[in-house]
């Protein structure tokens, strides 16, 4: 992991910015990530990401920034999820519902100067079309781009910029030929 993209700067920010706003914690997890209401035994919601990896981190965080009100009070966000062997059908529903997530992620790397992979989570599954998912993502991440993004994924795109020194976002940041970016199947 590079020096400059550590996990521990992550939870800090995160932390700042909507630990007390939005009673809300990043931590890292040993497993899974997973999304943990606050309830009577921890005051604070939880942003659970899987084994310190960076890129999790911002991946959570994007689901954060997309669930609503109700749904941040339900465990996963109450979101449907079918692990890794999914059928053609199952992974177009997974691929449907990741890619605004997804599309904030990117945003979050631009901003962090880090570069981004969608994932299809897929490794023993339907064969996917990386390229059309990456594609799709790209253009959820303009049309933000254009109409604005989700007012906490907007501020902590802020809060990345400003630690990063990274400069505004634009249709560049999303340039599918660049380097910054690459597909995979992780």
């Amino acid at each position: 992991m590079s020096q400059l993209h550590k996990y521990q700067d992550l939870i800090s920010l995160f932390n700042q910015a909507f630990g007390d706003t939005e009673n809300t914690l990043l931590m890292k997890g040993q497993d899974e990530p997973i999304y943990i209401p606050a309830e009577t035994s921890h005051g604070k919601h939880r942003i659970i990401f899987a084994h310190g990896y960076f890129a999790s981190a911002l991946h959570e965080i994007a689901h954060w920034c997309i669930a609503g009100k109700e749904r941040r009070l339900l465990e996963d966000y109450g979101y449907w999820y079918c692990p890794d062997g999914r059928s053609e059908a199952e992974q177009a529903e997974f691929e449907k519902v990741e890619v605004k997530p997804q599309a904030i992620e990117w945003a979050f790397c631009c901003a962090a100067n880090k570069p981004f992979q969608v994932s299809t989570d897929n490794l023993n599954g339907a064969p996917v079309d990386r390229k059309a998912f990456q594609i799709a993502v790209r253009e959820q991440a303009l049309v933000y781009l254009r109409n604005g993004f989700p007012a906490r994924a907007g501020c902590f795109i802020q809060v990345l910029r400003d630690f990063y020194q990274t400069s505004e976002l634009s249709v560049a940041s999303f340039d599918l030929t660049e380097k910054r970016e690459s597909i995979t199947n992780v």
